[in-house]
């Protein structure tokens, strides 16, 4: 800063405005971005809540990268994961095709996008998971991408079965055809459809009521029916710390994935992740 710009700044009222400009001009373009995307967005999509959206390259790379740390499974295998996943041609006609039919479709984009979703197709591609839970359906678009996994799993003759719960009888209208011969949606609250599974629960996620005491309600109900290796997916642990707080709890590890959405106002949720280091590398699961 040059010595009149310095002598400007100091100078009662009128220094305080021009720094006050000048922090102004900073600040500008870290909230205008968001701000015009958000002016798109109102003219180029239908959606209201549950936004969908790609992520990111670098943040996909993250995502992978996390993953493979997490599982201990090589970065280009994980990364291949998430790539099955964006190819799926078959998986995205289904989606599109159910949502265009569906009586909801005036609030969905014509677009598929999974967003965090393919680190949860990548943990069911690299687990190999004998069940998989996740609390919170909504349209069932979660559901069919890991049903997609469990799909391509039992092909390699790893068998194994998704489960959905939601109080909103109508909620899953995505997940048909093929990708529900795999799984089935528990309807009623999810704290009850938890309390009454009965089986080893290797790979369980948390998307529903996302009210920080319910969230904590699920992990203490699902906490002795987890199987020796089972991971566990926080979608709220970018607002709560209910997650994390289990994984200390339960002597587990917690790291955390923050999104970072390609081309759209909304800052981006994540993906909490509780787990227990594996003892072999690209193993299934261990009971």
């Amino acid at each position: 800063m040059t010595s009149w710009k310095m002598k400007l700044a100091r100078t009662p009222v009128v220094g305080s405005l021009a720094l006050m400009a000048f922090r102004a001009r900073v600040a500008l373009p870290y909230v205008g971005s968001p701000v015009r995307t958000a002016v798109k967005w109102l003219f180029a999509s239908n959606e209201t809540s549950n936004f969908t959206y790609e992520l990111e390259d670098s943040n996909r790379r993250y995502l992978a990268s996390l993953i493979s740390d997490v599982t201990g499974t090589a970065f280009p295998i994980v990364w291949a994961y998430m790539q099955e996943l964006e190819e799926d041609q078959d998986l995205k006609r289904h989606i599109a095709a159910r949502t265009e039919q569906s009586a909801w479709s005036f609030l969905a984009d014509k677009g598929v996008r999974f967003g965090r979703r393919a680190g949860w197709y990548a943990m069911v591609r690299i687990l190999k998971p004998a069940v998989v839970i996740e609390t919170g359906v909504d349209k069932g678009l979660g559901s069919c991408v890991l049903a997609s996994a469990l799909r391509r799993n039992a092909q390699e003759g790893h068998a194994g079965r998704y489960f959905g719960t939601d109080i909103n009888p109508a909620a899953g209208y995505l997940f048909s055809g093929v990708y529900a011969e795999h799984g089935s949606i528990l309807y009623g609250d999810s704290i009850e459809s938890l309390k009454a599974f009965d089986q080893p629960i290797d790979l369980f996620i948390n998307d529903s009521d996302h009210s920080i005491d319910y969230e904590a309600d699920e992990y203490r109900t699902i906490e002795g029916k987890l199987s020796e290796g089972a991971v566990v997916l926080g979608d709220n642990a970018h607002c709560s710390p209910r997650l994390m707080e289990f994984a200390q709890a339960s002597l587990r590890h917690f790291v955390f994935f923050q999104e970072k959405p390609a081309q759209h106002w909304y800052p981006g949720a994540g993906i909490g992740i509780c787990f227990r280091r594996r003892e072999v590398e690209n193993s299934p699961l261990r009971r």
